[in-house]
C-alpha cells in the first residue's frame, strides 16, 4: 500500500470520526472541537489530491472564519458562567497521542530536511510581493498562527470566567 492511498485512508477516517463526533456531541464546545477536526481532515484531503487552492480555502475561510464566529458566539451567549468544561480521561489520552504523533512528524522533517543556505535577496515592500509571500511560501506559519491565536482566545475565555458560587 502506498503512502498517499494510506494517508487517504487515515484522513478520511478523521474526517468521518469527527464529524460522527460532531453529531454525537453533547456540549457545544466539543461538537466545535468536532467540527475543527473534519475541517481540518477535509482540508489535508484537498491538499492530497493537489487541491491547494480549495484547501486554503478550507482552511481560511471554514475552519477559520466559521469557527471562531462558532466559539465567540458560544462565549458570548453562554449562560452556564460557573461551568468549567473539564476534559475527559479518553480526551487528555487522545490529546497526548495526537501531540506525540505530530511532534514525531515534526522531528522526522527537521532531520530529513536539507539545510542549505539560502543566498540574501533584495528586500522588497510592495504590498504585492508581501502579499505573494505571505500566501505562497509563508502560508503554513501564517495559518499556524492563526490557529494559535484561536487557542488562546479560547484559553483566555475559559480563565476570564466567574468562579462558580457554591
Amino acid at each position: 500500500m502506498s503512502g498517499e492511498v494510506l494517508a487517504f485512508y487515515l484522513l478520511a477516517a478523521l474526517a468521518a470520526g469527527s464529524a460522527l463526533g460532531c453529531v454525537i456531541a453533547t456540549n457545544i464546545v466539543r461538537m466545535a472541537m468536532c467540527l475543527l477536526g473534519t475541517l481540518g481532515a477535509v482540508a489535508l484531503l484537498y491538499f492530497l489530491l493537489s487541491a491547494n487552492f480549495l484547501a486554503v480555502i478550507q482552511l481560511v475561510v471554514y475552519a477559520g472564519g466559521t469557527l471562531i464566529l462558532i466559539v465567540f458566539g458560544i462565549m458570548v451567549t453562554s449562560r452556564t458562567y460557573g461551568e468549567k468544561l473539564k476534559p475527559r480521561t479518553s480526551e487528555a489520552l487522545i490529546g497526548t497521542i495526537v501531540v506525540l504523533a505530530l511532534f514525531a512528524g515534526l522531528v522526522a522533517i527537521l532531520l530529513r530536511a536539507p539545510w542549505t543556505p539560502v543566498a540574501p535577496t533584495e528586500p522588497s515592500n510592495s504590498v504585492a510581493q508581501i502579499g505573494q509571500e505571505l500566501l505562497g511560501t509563508y502560508l503554513v506559519p501564517f495559518e499556524l498562527a492563526s490557529v494559535l491565536l484561536l487557542a488562546v482566545m479560547i484559553g483566555a475565555a475559559y480563565l476570564a470566567q466567574p468562579a462558580k458560587k457554591e
